[in-house]
């Protein structure tokens, strides 16, 4: 985003939020946001994400259109991870 400021040209950039979600009854909880920049915020989302999956829970990453993949480690550059439990059945 280019702004002006007394005739001066700058550049500022706005950081992308971060989010972890879990999918539930209540359709869906944000359990972390963060940003790259944001050690703290990042620790909580890790820890977050590490509770999550060992109570069961699995977790996917979107790779385009109908397509996403499962990750067992939280991928600091993504814009949405997703957990979920796994669909009962056989």
């Amino acid at each position: 985003m280019t702004m002006r400021t007394d005739g001066i040209r700058s550049e500022r950039t706005i950081a992308h939020m971060a989010r972890l979600i879990r999918m539930d009854r209540s359709g869906h909880t944000t359990l972390a946001e963060w940003t790259a920049a944001d050690g703290e915020a990042v620790e909580t989302a890790v820890a977050a994400f590490r509770e999550q999956l060992d109570a069961g829970y699995y977790a996917v990453v979107t790779e385009g259109e109908g397509h996403a993949r499962q990750v067992d480690e939280l991928p600091l550059d993504a814009e949405l991870v997703i957990l979920r439990r796994p669909i009962a059945g056989g």
